[in-house]
């Protein structure tokens, strides 16, 4: 299957799809429709939870260009579920600090720390390109025996007018069909599955135009975030410069709506800005050129019956603040044990409801900050400018003012304060996360030996406990001394429920195990939730 334009980095098989040689094929509880990392992600999830899985997409290859790069602490805890962590990090750039240079000044008027709470396993963000994570994921997968990955097969109808969804397939031997129960579509901002239903996004297309240069070169640089405003090689707009793996750099130029975008990619047009932020002695290849545009939208609902979108495919945000693969990665991680649960008869379909809910108030609040920052950085009116300009003034000198500098508000976790499922605490604690929070990692001890919390909590649904009370639970108990910067960050004598997605569900002190399930219930929507 022919895909003009966009470069390969590593072809994959494309094989005959078994159905064309049979003349009626068996109804598949799901279908995963895309080969990014949010569809990849997602398969993996379902994958080691034991169901047999079936990805569909047109490509016959992993794709080249760099792309999303950044990934987030979140993202990272993610992928150490998933079994590739390790990796990432390991031939990944880590980084935790970011610095803003204003005008001429080769000093910045503000720096911030990616992870301002230490002794973490994972680092703030770590900068790798997208193909390489595709790559270990796809890696991961092929090495399951229940997974089935099938290459150059692209979806081209759709029919959910029955009792389950029907696929139309189009592939070089000839068209079939397949019948499911799920359709998770995570098929990218150009979503077919999207198209095929007639849904769009709402939100906002901002006016202008970004140029990114992904170019190889040796420079001895930090490796932090580097954002200019109004920087003598680009008056008047913005530039970015993000260190990769394999000398790799992201440079990123706002250019103005209407710039030429063929123009803007040449060789000769590139130059001036790339010696203009390295200085003109550097010697460079291009390595993946690309213009976009500011887009902050999402569908109205992620959950359509049968259909379930996640990623890029469900909500877009602008590129500045890294949320797009930061916030697609927690939707499948929030869809996979609920629909897992629901496939095994061990919750009602209701509980999809609430990935609708809590994912789409996630991609709310990212592109609430995704649209500040866009506001921020590309300002529309003289007394915008005249106020980015006061605070960037302020920045350098007053603590207060630095908040206020918003090149691009990175990615951080969404909480579900509000969430339908969960269970809201009675009473007042003076430290730990609240439900609906993220568990905050921490170091560990574990059978003598140093561990994480994170990685040392069991699969599905369980209870930490923080004391030396032994606690009775029904659910898998992860039982630690209060001491050290757990009981500093959790509180003593402390018990929470914790989700498989590492969501505080509920939280107590010496709970009764009838509390225990009854939170176990709602957080499942058993209860009527």
């Amino acid at each position: 299957m022919s895909f003009d334009g966009i470069p390969v980095y590593k072809k994959k098989t494309y094989k005959k799809a078994p159905e064309l040689s049979r003349s009626s094929t068996k109804r598949r509880p799901f279908v995963v429709v895309g080969s990014g990392p949010i569809g990849l992600a997602l398969a993996l999830f379902m994958a080691k939870k034991g169901h047999e899985v079936l990805i569909l997409t047109a490509f016959d290859f992993i794709p080249a260009g760099s792309k999303g790069i950044c990934y987030s602490k979140e993202a990272l805890d993610i992928f150490d579920q998933l079994g590739i962590g390790k990796r990432i990090v390991d031939k990944g750039v880590i980084w935790n600090v970011g610095k803003v240079f204003w005008g001429d000044s080769p000093d910045p008027v503000y720096q911030f720390d990616m992870l301002p709470v230490k002794n973490q396993k994972n680092p703030g963000f770590v900068n790798i390109q997208q193909y390489y994570v595709e790559d270990y994921l796809v890696d991961a997968l092929e090495a399951m025996e229940n997974v089935e990955i099938r290459w150059g097969h692209a979806v081209t109808d759709l029919d959910v007018s029955g009792t389950y969804a029907r696929l139309n397939i189009h592939t070089e031997d000839g068209d079939y069909e397949l019948d499911t129960d799920y359709v998770l579509a995570c098929d990218g901002s150009k979503s077919t599955i999207r198209h095929l239903m007639g849904l769009d996004f709402e939100g906002r297309i901002f006016e202008d135009s970004f140029l990114i240069a992904d170019v190889k070169f040796k420079q001895s640089r930090p490796s932090e975030r580097w954002f200019w405003f109004d920087p003598p090689f680009n008056r008047g707009r913005t530039a970015l410069l993000h260190k990769q793996p394999d000398d790799i750099w992201r440079l990123d130029f706002q250019i103005g709506w209407d710039a030429d975008r063929e123009q803007a990619i040449k060789t000769e047009n590139l130059a001036p800005y790339i010696k203009g932020m390295l200085g003109d002695g550097v010697e460079y290849q291009e390595d993946w050129l690309s213009v976009y545009t500011f887009q902050c939208r999402r569908m109205k609902n992620f959950v359509h019956g049968r259909v379930i979108f996640a990623g890029d495919a469900a909500h877009q945000v602008s590129p500045f603040g890294a949320r797009g693969a930061n916030s697609g990665l927690p939707d499948v991680q929030n869809l996979s044990w609920k629909l897992d649960l629901v496939l095994r008869g061990d919750a009602p379909k209701s509980l999809l409801q609430s990935y609708d809910i809590e994912r789409t108030r996630g991609a709310d609040e990212n592109i609430l900050n995704s649209s500040r920052s866009t506001d921020f950085i590309t300002p529309k009116s003289k007394n915008s400018t005249l106020f980015r300009d006061a605070v960037l003034e302020l920045a350098s000198e007053y603590e207060f003012a630095r908040p206020l500098v918003n090149s691009g508000r990175l990615s951080a976790p969404t909480p579900c304060y509000d969430s339908p499922i969960a269970t809201m605490d009675e009473e007042e604690f003076p430290c730990g996360p609240r439900p609906g929070d993220i568990c905050p990692d921490a170091p560990i001890e574990r059978d003598g030996k140093a561990a994480w919390l994170l990685e040392s909590l069991p699969d599905g649904f369980c209870l930490l406990h923080i004391g030396e009370q032994e606690l009775a639970s029904d659910l898998p108990v992860l039982a630690l001394p209060c001491e050290g910067l757990v009981a500093e960050r959790y509180g003593s004598n402390m018990s929470y429920l914790v989700r498989p997605d590492n969501i505080v569900a509920a939280r107590w002190r010496n709970p009764e195990p009838k509390q225990i399930m009854q939170a176990y219930a709602k957080a499942t929507a058993q209860d009527g939730a």
